[in-house]
């Protein structure tokens, strides 16, 4: 049974609009900053650039599978679900696309739908958050 009140998936939505890249970008910067305070804990990240690298990965991972937004997709109202259903990505499928996004070309490579090579290999895509 589906349910009335949830979105359309963005796949199957002629009317679906992705956000700005200006938002995709903040929230970008907004996780990066983030990722290398945390990393400072444990790695020197101008030494170790891996470090923040790696958490940005498994930040990915962790609130992409579980909640569909970053900390600093949060902040710019933006979530990453399914292309074909609206759902979360799932925590395997987060952590391709933080890998995938770590190696910034996927990133560059997009479609008519704001959608990145890394969006399109993990089967997501970034839409506006639900006004709450």
């Amino acid at each position: 049974m589906s349910n009335p009140h949830a979105p359309a998936a963005p796949a199957t939505d002629p009317t679906f609009t992705p956000p700005t890249l200006g938002r995709r970008f903040g929230a970008l910067i907004i996780d990066w900053v983030l990722c290398l305070l945390a990393a400072n804990i444990f790695a020197d990240p101008v030494r170790d650039g891996w470090a923040p690298v790696l958490v940005l990965i498994l930040v990915y991972g962790l609130f992409l599978g579980l909640f569909a937004q970053t900390p600093g997709m949060y902040i710019t109202k933006v979530r990453c679900v399914k292309w074909h259903d609206g759902g979360r990505i799932g925590v395997f499928r987060g952590l391709a696309r933080g890998l995938l996004l770590a190696l910034v070309v996927p990133a560059l490579i997009m479609d008519e739908h704001r959608r990145g090579l890394h969006d399109r290999l993990t089967d997501s895509v970034i839409v506006d958050a639900p006004r709450r």
